[in-house]
């Protein structure tokens, strides 16, 4: 688990001289059984009374003299050093303390990971294959972008009770946004370095980016929308700046698992936002030629999975919307053969809940048969075999769908009051749910989805409505307030 590193040398000492398991020094208590309900580069780690613990006082994945003392074993001898006392030699990677190796690293090339990230000096192996569910029997990469945004959060934060919880908030995944050319360029190959360095014999970290820069970027929406606008010369901006540089760098690092998020809300705005948008209907070709084109190139991809947006319950919900976007996605992925997809992601950046028993089919819902996300996916799933999809698969946004929010109307999106972080990233969460690959963070809590400032170019509606905190910045700005709230209202606590 990812801890910061902001501890003084000698308070680092001292929590290491007086560990009782290594998940002390983290911050987490020691569990009193053993069962193991994850496991990374710190150790195998449990979860009793609602939170996680640390079991034993050794690292799985490590071996030399640093176990002992709780802590795991840097990736590489020649590792920086950050600190020496009488045990050895110490070094600091993924802003944990390790223990430096005394002998040789077996010849692998050595590992530089610098203290902010940059300059990852990685060789990537030989291809990796997705086998079934790409989350499943991985580690998940942590962003190092949003460790940075809480970092800074916390630097605002005086309670120590909310302080502990934003530590906590550093040790789980979610995914990098590429949401401009610029954006792409700088963080896809860096990130993907990053992941690979981790990589340690047959473990494989996985990395999650949202690909998000289509023209005419969400076309019923202000708050959003994206740099390239629905014409030719910027939709050849988005396969040659874009789509196959994107490309390049995933048949570069092959040998590493990936997973792509595709486009959140275009293709259900193709569904619903046709004949009432013209931004939409200006966007139409743009998002079916996108489509095709994206997934003929990376859905050839061994190491790469692919998972197409579906909105969400209370958006393609209802019967007739469902009907229609089963049409739509078929078409959409025949378009892009010989490449496939792995299956689609619901709940993106919005709030509705996993499970709430306390909706049904009538007017509170206006007759929406699926007023949460588990039964719009269990609705949709047959709806999409029905019509000849051969993979149906699911990765659920569970980022901020913690709490139920007092949406005033089912449809509001934008920066709610009230919000609490969800389920935390897993694969396969649901039981009897096999097509459920699983819960993820896609939208980092914490990001705003657009501002509150009505004279703003980028001003949307929803984002003054009653139920939307503000004052509110403008869209992927941090949004300090909303973030303390989430982890406040965190659902299961964290």
């Amino acid at each position: 688990m990812k801890a910061s590193i902001a501890l003084t040398t000698i308070a680092a000492i001292a929590a290491k001289a007086s560990a009782d398991c290594f998940s002390t020094r983290l911050g987490y208590p020691c569990c009193s059984g053993n069962t193991v309900a994850y496991t990374d580069n710190d150790g195998d780690w449990g979860v009793e009374n609602g939170n996680w613990c640390g079991i034993g006082n050794t690292s799985s994945s490590a071996s030399c003299w640093s176990t002992a003392l709780g802590y795991p074993c840097c990736s590489s001898s020649s590792a920086e050093v950050w600190y020496t006392d009488n045990d050895g030699a110490w070094g600091v990677e993924n802003g944990d303390w390790c223990g430096i190796p005394t002998g040789s690293s077996g010849g692998n090339t050595p590992v530089n990971q610098g203290n902010d990230g940059n300059d990852v000096n990685v060789t990537p192996g030989d291809q990796y294959s997705h086998n079934g569910n790409p989350f499943k029997d991985v580690e998940f990469f942590i962003n190092p972008y949003y460790t940075a945004e809480v970092d800074a959060a916390i630097a605002q934060m005086s309670d120590s009770s909310l302080i502990s919880k934003a530590e906590k908030m550093k040790t789980f995944s979610n995914a990098i946004w590429l949401d401009t050319i610029k954006n792409m360029n700088e963080w896809l190959e860096k990130n993907l370095k990053g992941a690979l360095a981790q990589q340690t014999g047959n473990k494989k970290v996985l990395t999650v980016f949202v690909v998000y820069d289509l023209p005419g970027r969400d076309c019923h929406a202000l708050a959003s929308n994206g740099e390239l606008l629905a014409n030719d010369s910027d939709w050849a901006r988005y396969k040659n700046e874009y789509i196959d540089v994107i490309e390049e760098k995933l048949k570069t690092y092959k040998s590493q698992p990936v997973v792509l998020i595709i486009e959140p809300d275009s293709l259900a705005n193709l569904v619903t936002n046709l004949d009432s948008t013209p931004a939409c209907r200006d966007s139409e070709k743009y998002y079916l030629d996108g489509h095709a084109y994206l997934i003929q190139k990376f859905g050839v991809l061994k190491h790469v999975a692919m998972y197409l947006d579906i909105g969400h319950a209370f958006w393609l919900g209802w019967d007739d919307n469902r009907e229609k976007a089963a049409k739509v996605y078929s078409k959409v992925i025949s378009s892009g053969a010989p490449g496939e997809v792995r299956g689609f992601t619901d709940n993106v950046a919005n709030y509705t809940p996993w499970e709430d028993p306390t909706l049904s089919r009538g007017p509170d819902t206006e007759w929406n048969p699926c007023p949460d996300e588990k039964r719009y996916l269990e609705a949709i799933h047959k709806d999409f075999v029905s019509a000849g999809i051969k993979s149906v698969y699911f990765v659920s946004d569970t980022s901020r769908n913690g709490k139920k929010v007092d949406r005033k109307h089912p449809g509001e999106w934008c920066n709610q009051t009230g919000v609490g972080v969800g389920a935390r990233p897993q694969a396969n969460p649901v039981s009897g749910m096999d097509y459920l690959d699983a819960f993820y963070w896609i939208k980092p809590l914490g990001e705003s989805d657009g501002t509150s400032d009505e004279s703003a170019a980028r001003f949307d509606g929803y984002c003054g409505h009653e139920t939307a905190m503000k004052p509110a910045p403008e869209a992927g700005q941090w949004f300090q307030k909303h973030f303390e709230q989430g982890i406040k209202n965190a659902n299961p606590p964290l």
